[in-house]
């Protein structure tokens, strides 16, 4: 049996390995705010989840501001972050503050929320610009800047959360609360140009945000080692989803049967932070997709977890090998006690989809749409955004195309609708009910 200390020497070798000191990672990291501030020039401003409304970020909010005021930083104000999934509201009023104090770096201290406002924000503030729509898609902020000669103010990113990696990628997901919907920002450009995760700021963080936060980072590896079929990076994805899942699920229900246990907090920390690693290698799918559309139902990482359960068993028949690694990592936790080597294909994806969904029973969690309200309207606006090409990259990431492209490459987009409609309504009859016998697997060419 492997070790979780094993384990987390492996992710704290990948993450130096990676981010070559860009990010400052582990217990007794904040002080590094300071350095990386003064690295960027003299002025700075804090944009801080719950500013004057949560006491909890009072703590760690006035250890940065001491860290920065040690090494002569003018700091130019704090204002409060985004709520929860980044409304567009909050990224605007953040914008409109960047623009007025024009400081020489931006210190975003929270989880994925306001670090993903911030980033949105910044590239508002910079461009001039007063809709977030027309960035909406990949690499359209590059673009803008390259036209106008302009770069974003330097990001400090200092996380709270074991959650999205927010703090280490190209990603911005903003919503529109008007339609429910949420849309992503993919750009080199708003990846923050330092991060901070002191992982005693999680200790003590309430059940919700705790289990939410975790089941994203497994999300965000699952997903990537899932669509790296066939890719350049999948033995990367494989390595990164291996150290990543298994911190967390060996150490998620420690982490809920003793919330304020310092070693369980890192092994998430560290587990988290693989997912984003793994987002920078490879992308999300269906689980992110699905997730976009039902922020008035779940939250995001309680929504991947859910739906990855059940994509396991669409995509089994091309994700054998994946399928073999998963299949381990829960049987050694305990969720799994068949033979995995009787199994191929689709009744391997089953197994594993059954492993997953005891582990979301044990953190009592939602196996499936129904039990959660998610309805026929609900269904509508996911098969609707999956017909955006705003967001067929998750199409596109995915291990079963569900694209139809003609001999030319253009894109036949009736035929790309039935197969949404078919396969994809499919599948989500499926999540809605809990019975795997409703997933269509696609042909095999």
């Amino acid at each position: 049996m492997v070790s979780t200390q094993y384990y987390k020497e492996r992710a704290i070798k990948i993450l130096n390995e990676w981010k070559k000191g860009s990010y400052a990672f582990g217990i007794g990291s904040l002080a590094k705010v300071g350095d990386f501030a003064q690295k960027a020039g003299k002025s700075t401003m804090l944009v801080v989840t719950g500013w004057g409304i949560e006491k909890w970020t009072e703590p760690v909010t006035e250890n940065i501001i001491a860290f920065l005021e040690e090494r002569d930083i003018d700091i130019l104000g704090v204002i409060r972050g985004a709520r929860a999934n980044a409304p567009r509201e909050d990224v605007y009023r953040i914008a409109n503050q960047i623009g007025k104090k024009k400081p020489d770096s931006i210190v975003a201290v929270g989880g994925g929320s306001t670090i993903d406002a911030v980033k949105a924000a910044s590239v508002l503030a910079i461009l001039d610009s007063d809709d977030v729509e027309a960035y909406f898609g990949q690499g359209l902020v590059t673009e803008r800047l390259n036209i106008e000669g302009k770069e974003i103010p330097p990001l400090i990113a200092v996380q709270t959360a074991a959650s999205s990696g927010a703090h280490l990628t190209k990603y911005s997901n903003v919503t529109d609360p008007s339609t429910g919907q949420k849309k992503l920002i993919i750009d080199e450009a708003i990846v923050p140009r330092w991060a901070v995760f002191d992982y005693t700021t999680t200790i003590g963080a309430p059940y919700s945000i705790t289990t939410d936060g975790a089941l994203d980072g497994i999300s965000h590896c699952l997903e990537v080692l899932y669509g790296a079929t066939g890719r350049p990076f999948f033995n990367k994805a494989l390595d990164i989803a291996e150290v990543g899942i298994s911190l967390v699920v060996e150490d998620l229900p420690k982490t809920i049967d003793n919330p304020k246990d310092e070693e369980p907090r890192v092994a998430l920390g560290l587990g988290t932070d693989l997912g984003g690693y793994a987002i920078m290698v490879g992308g999300t799918n269906y689980g992110h997709l699905f997730s976009f559309s039902l922020v008035n139902k779940l939250t995001h990482g309680r929504a991947c977890a859910l739906v990855n359960s059940y994509t396991t068993v669409f995509f089994a028949p091309t994700i054998e090998p994946q399928l073999k690694l998963i299949a381990r990592i829960f049987k050694q936790a305990g969720y799994i006690d068949e033979d995995i080597e009787r199994y191929r294909g689709r009744d391997l994806g089953i197994m594993v989809a059954q492993g997953m969904i005891k582990l979301l029973k044990k953190i009592k969690f939602p196996t499936t749409f129904d039990e959660v309200g998610v309805d026929d309207e609900d269904k509508k606006r996911i098969l609707t955004a999956a017909k955006n090409p705003q967001l067929w990259s998750k199409l596109e990431q995915a291990p079963v195309s569900l694209i139809v492209k003609d001999s030319s490459g253009k894109v036949d987009k009736r035929q790309t609708e039935d197969n949404i409609d078919g396969y994809m309504g499919a599948l989500l009859d499926a999540i809605r009910s809990g019975k795997f016998e409703k997933i269509k697997n696609m042909p095999q060419v």
